[in-house]
């Protein structure tokens, strides 16, 4: 069945409608959520972010690997960032807006146990895609969220992975693409449905999101979804989002010494 693509507004708490769409879907996306200006003192800080990890020759934060190519321009390029906010300040004020805390009810736990993940799984990531030659990074195959919890030898826990971004973005370009309804599959369904990162065959059922700078995306941690590969080449090609864990459980942060977990080695063979 063919859903409609509707966008919301996030404001102090999210509404029947929106909770409903949810439930029933497992995404939504809210316009605007933070302004243009926003979007681009972003943007500025992560270029000097990128500057001081490779001017450093970082290659992992807390033990997950970081991803690197080259851009249209030749130069290397930071692709994949983790834990952003230990980097960025402008990312850190982001993380700590209140309007996200909207979202809580989505995780269906107690209020008090709901939290973003700023030190937990692989923190605020930043993925920077490009369609170029030397690309590292310019699509993302099929796979959940739900993954990560596997090799955390945890059951599956309620997830929310929630994308801000910094790029406009229409789905006949590319992008984000979803199965609604997945997110209320069998646990097998959830790990085994299709070839984590390696499909990208795409779905009858998928949807693609017409994304514009500053919007904000939510999905479910079980829901299957993709990174479709950019029509267009260079420039035109680039799209930059941020993915923001919203978790639940016991409070397990990464610690800064700990070692890669098997699902994040898979990241090198991601082009």
């Amino acid at each position: 069945m063919r859903v409609n693509k509707v966008i919301f507004y996030l404001e102090e708490r999210l509404t029947e409608e929106q909770l409903n769409f949810f439930e029933e879907n497992g995404f939504l996306q809210f316009r605007g959520f933070i302004s243009r200006e926003k979007v681009q003192a972003v943007l500025e800080d992560m270029r000097q972010v990128q500057e001081y990890i490779l001017k450093n020759e970082i290659l992992r934060v807390r033990g997950v690997p970081l991803k690197f190519g080259l851009d249209i321009d030749r130069k290397p390029l930071l692709q994949r960032m983790a834990f952003t906010s230990l980097y960025s300040q402008e990312v850190a004020k982001i993380l700590s807006d209140k309007r996200l805390e909207a979202l809580f009810p989505l995780l269906n736990c107690d209020p008090q146990d709901c939290r973003i993940g700023v030190m937990e799984k692989d923190g605020a990531v930043f993925n920077h895609y490009v369609n170029c030659d030397k690309s590292g990074y310019s699509r993302l195959g099929w796979h959940t969220d739900a993954l990560r919890d596997v090799f955390y030898f945890k059951k599956l826990m309620p997830m929310l992975n929630v994308g801000l971004h910094f790029d406009d973005y229409p789905a006949a370009r590319g992008g984000l693409r979803v199965i609604p309804g997945t997110h209320n599959q069998s646990a097998w369904s959830t790990l085994f449905r299709k070839k984590y990162f390696i499909s990208h065959t795409p779905d009858p059922e998928e949807v693609g999101l017409d994304i514009q700078a500053g919007d904000l995306t939510v999905h479910d941690g079980r829901l299957w979804h993709r990174v479709e590969k950019s029509s267009v080449t260079g420039e035109e090609s680039r799209r930059r989002v941020m993915y923001i864990p919203f978790v639940t459980g016991k409070y397990k942060p990464r610690k800064e010494n700990a070692r890669p977990k098997l699902y994040q080695y898979l990241y090198k063979f991601v082009k």
